[in-house]
């Protein structure tokens, strides 16, 4: 059976296009608050899940020896755009175990949001590692490395020590086993693991209430999203969803977004995980899917009221006149 439909795309009064997908809302039990689509079916979080990733970094006290705060942490677990700020931080993090950009095995690429891309094109000759929406992410790897004794040379492997860890948290997190048979590789260079949509929103309901997770891991798993939730620009950037989302609520909202049309989030007042995925991997859907959901379930109608109005994007010719919407169409 096919996945719903959960977006559709107007112009003028007509619908042109639709967009299927699936959606699982789940407490740290595995209890499933609200779903949509089969959430059974397997899902690459991609960079939705780098809060998960970022735990050794965290929880093998790498983090406090470096002397990083909420700053560094929020990047560590970011796929950030590039900007000024955001490759100076990264570079800075290596810096404390020192280490440089050459040490980083993400490969470089010019941002993917067009005014940091024009800048980056004003201001250098080339995008260096630290461009890499995901350097912020390998710089806490090369960290959590030095740190712990290990060699950082082929720290982005599938069978390099810290790879290993990575997978064994992912497994503890999500209740999920992961392996070499669901094992794809990831656009900078490390391994991404397919796993239910329905154990990755538990994953993300567990990072906040520690449930089944040791004191150690519950710790430092809180400590990645509160500092993602205190510092959302240097999650994702200028004009990011994910950045818009935490900022509308503090402390009350985490989103993060990954590629080919994911999406995972907190509400921590709720102790509820959500992971989404639209099934063509288009990002104005995934966006639309998660706004839309996160205000089904805030308990305050203003913040609900603006979290629907985020979930509806105008569609604008180059004249500047509307001429549609992207809405989400979520089944009750």
């Amino acid at each position: 059976m096919a996945n719903p439909v959960l977006v559709e795309v107007t112009r003028g009064n007509v619908v042109e296009s639709r967009h299927r997908g699936m959606i699982a809302v789940v407490d740290g039990s595995g209890r499933v608050a609200y779903q949509a689509g089969d959430i059974d079916n397997v899902v690459f979080p991609r960079s939705a899940c780098k809060a998960i990733q970022a735990l050794p970094f965290v929880e093998s006290g790498a983090a406090d020896a470096f002397g990083f705060g909420d700053r560094e942490i929020a990047l560590s677990a970011s796929s950030h755009s590039g900007e000024d700020a955001h490759a100076a931080l990264a570079g800075e993090m290596l810096a404390r175990a020192g280490r440089s950009v050459d040490d980083l095995e993400c490969g470089a690429h010019w941002s993917f949001q067009q005014p940091v891309l024009i800048h980056q094109a004003r201001t250098r000759d080339m995008p260096d590692a630290l461009c890499n929406n995901c350097s912020g992410k390998h710089s806490g790897f090369i960290c959590a490395c030095v740190h712990q004794g290990i060699d950082t040379r082929g720290y982005s492997g599938y069978d390099h020590p810290l790879q290993a860890e990575i997978r064994a948290v992912m497994e503890d997190v999500t209740g999920s086993a992961v392996g070499s048979d669901l094992c794809g590789t990831d656009g900078c260079n490390i391994p991404t693991y397919a796993l239910p949509l329905k154990a990755l929103a538990r994953g993300f309901a567990r990072l906040w209430t520690g449930e089944g997770l040791s004191q150690s891991r519950a710790n430092a798993a809180r400590r990645i999203l509160s500092a993602c939730m205190a510092e959302p620009y240097y999650v994702a950037g200028s004009n990011r969803a994910c950045t818009e989302l935490m900022s509308l609520a503090p402390g009350r909202i985490f989103a993060k977004t990954g590629a080919e049309g994911v999406f995972c989030a907190v509400l921590p007042e709720k102790g509820l995980g959500i992971a989404l995925k639209c099934d063509d991997g288009t990002t104005r859907a995934a966006e639309a899917m998660v706004a839309s959901v996160l205000a089904r379930f805030i308990d305050d109608a203003a913040l609900s009221q603006e979290l629907e109005a985020m979930a509806v994007t105008s569609l604008k010719n180059w004249n500047g006149t509307e001429v549609g919407k992207v809405r989400p169409v979520l089944p009750r």
